[in-house]
């Protein structure tokens, strides 16, 4: 059978008297070029419509009735991106008859005139050069169906992105209306808490696509047992995100399943595809974890009995921004970026996954291959940060030098309330007078300052200030070079906005003990 692909590069002959027809295409042919006679311009411009062609060789013959209407009426038809090469044998039949046809034939379009009697070897030369330049068509069509392709998702993408912003964003914003008016106001702030950590998540999600993408993750590798990992990613799951959904989790073996890999990330590929199945899983459904060893390999499974995938979905499942097409709701959506990043960070570790299901409301299987370390990793001494201690004595003085109002209140009257003596700059410029001329014990620094930026800041502070300072850049830029620029300028560390409270702690306790010592 013939594809649409192969019709488009045939060549359409129509030349009614005589062998030319005959005789053109048997020399197409032999020169690998298909070709297809015709039997009047009827039929040429049928078969041009429904199949396209590479070109069109036509004799002038043609035109003396009511071919050169037709024939132009079909090319007004045509996409805006082609342009049909049209090559006429001509001769003195209706040339030298009808001195107007001439120009009437030009003005049709892309149009190569051939004289009669014609050579075989000019005519293939006309006809390859035919071919190229509509393929170069075909090529811009192709081009443009595929930015109006990236358009409509952009397009789709953005709006799933408002929705997603603006769900939490309402909720919040209502928490704050009730949180004063009502006797619990508890309740109203782990409204926030949770739809805050929603709003990290998604931002989180967003930026981490970039990295992989762009070859900006770098992997912090350790020995992990996945049993344990899958475990715990299941027992951190909010009852509310649950509720009428059973959760399995099962281990296909008694012993630790070991990878080397980083934990953050396989961490962030198991949620990422429980989180999928809870999105697709209706209430009363179950979702199992699985975990087994395969072939040498260490094997996560994700099932659920949810609403399934299509089987011409299987294929683009993990593409960006794709989602499963009228399943759910839109409040189930999202941003079609979590199994794209499952897969691009299962990948970095050297490993698979892939999507099974029997189609629409048969559920779905996600299956996570990862390379399986055989070597027990001897038991590690905890780390500092493991033994931060509730009782550490806070910093003597603590300098916020950010020019967002609300965040530098909020983050002065949360360290306020833990002990610490804390002062407030609002610009590069002030924020530098203040850390020479108190000399605190930390400095919490905004990159984005006016005035002088943080890094500028740093700088100079470390020049005068020496290791005296406990340098702590709080930025919402959280890419690898972010850091480094930030390490080259003078901080110790970096937290990323927006900032979380008990890093931070741990991060001034840290400091505190060091100072003691």
């Amino acid at each position: 059978m013939t594809s649409p692909a192969q019709l488009e590069e045939h060549f359409l002959v129509l030349a009614p008297t005589g062998r030319d027809a005959t005789l053109t295409c048997r020399l197409l042919e032999k020169a690998g070029l298909a070709a297809t006679m015709c039997a009047d311009i009827v039929e040429l411009c049928q078969r041009f419509e429904q199949h396209g062609a590479a070109a069109l060789l036509i004799a002038d013959e043609v035109f003396v009735n009511a071919g050169l209407s037709q024939l132009r009426d079909t090319l007004s038809r045509q996409s805006a991106w082609s342009d049909v090469p049209m090559l006429i044998f001509t001769g003195t039949s209706v040339i030298g008859a009808r001195p107007n046809t001439l120009k009437q034939l030009t003005e049709l379009g892309n149009v190569t005139l051939l004289d009669r009697p014609l050579r075989p070897v000019a005519m293939l030369s006309a006809a390859r050069t035919a071919l190229r330049a509509r393929r170069r068509q075909y090529d811009a069509r192709a081009e443009l169906l595929e930015q109006r392709r990236a358009v409509r998702q952009r397009d789709q993408f953005l709006a799933m992105l408002g929705h997603e912003l603006r769900n939490p964003l309402s909720a919040m914003a209502m928490a704050i209306h009730l949180e004063d008016r009502c006797s619990d106001p508890a309740r109203y702030r782990d409204i926030m808490l949770r739809q805050l950590s929603h709003l990290t998540r998604l931002v989180d999600d967003l930026l981490d696509v970039s990295r992989v993408t762009s070859g900006k993750i770098v992997l912090r590798r350790e020995d992990l047992d996945l049993i344990a990992l899958t475990r715990r990613c299941v027992s951190v799951l909010p009852s509310n995100v649950v509720d009428g959904i059973t959760i399995e989790h099962v281990a296909a073996t008694d012993s630790a399943v070991w990878i080397y890999a980083d934990g953050v990330r396989i961490d962030q590929v198991v949620t990422n595809l429980i989180n999928n199945a809870i999105k697709y899983t209706t209430t009363g459904g179950t979702i199992e974890i699985r975990v087994s060893v395969e072939e040498g390999q260490a094997i996560v499974q994700v099932s659920d009995t949810g609403v399934g995938i299509a089987p011409d979905m299987i294929d683009r499942i993990f593409d960006l921004f794709t989602q499963v097409e009228g399943s759910l709701d839109r409040s189930k959506g999202g941003m079609g970026i979590g199994l794209t990043l499952v897969r691009s960070l299962v990948e970095l570790h050297g490993g698979s996954v892939e999507a099974q299901s029997p189609g629409l409301g048969g559920g779905s299987t996600f299956t996570v291959r990862l390379p399986r370390t055989t070597t027990v990793p001897l038991p590690r001494p905890m780390s500092n940060q493991m033994l931060v201690e509730a009782s550490a004595r806070p910093a003597d003085e603590v300098l916020i030098i950010e020019d967002n109002e609300d965040s530098r209140e909020l983050l002065a009257a949360i360290l306020r309330q833990r002990g610490y003596q804390v002062f407030t700059a609002e610009d590069g410029l002030s924020g530098l007078e203040e850390a020479l001329s108190r000399r605190p014990r930390v400095l919490l620094v905004d990159i984005g300052l006016p005035g002088i930026d943080g890094y500028g800041v740093a700088r100079r502070v470390r020049a005068n200030l020496g290791d005296s300072v406990y340098m702590v850049a709080v930025t919402g830029y959280g890419q690898p070079e972010d850091r480094l620029r930030a390490t080259d300028a003078g901080f110790d560390t970096q937290l990323t906005k927006p900032i979380d409270i008990v890093a931070l702690e741990r991060l001034l306790a840290s400091n505190e003990r060091r100072a003691a010592h």
